[in-house]
């Protein structure tokens, strides 16, 4: 368990997209695009350490 688990959630912050311009709408999707990634990326590093753990465990 990383102690990140252990840290409360923060709340996310809902951004008035109306107010923003173009250039950082763009700015704003290339972040959450880049966020989106990490969490793909860390999905897939649970599930290659559930696998592993399966394997050891269905023996």
């Amino acid at each position: 368990m990383d102690i990140e688990e252990l840290e409360p959630k923060k709340k996310q912050e809902v951004k008035n997209l109306d107010v923003m311009s173009i250039e950082a709408l763009g700015e704003y999707i290339a972040e959450l695009e880049a966020e989106i990634a990490r969490v793909r990326e860390t999905i897939r590093e649970k599930e290659v350490a559930r696998q592993s753990a399966d394997s050891v465990f269905k023996k």
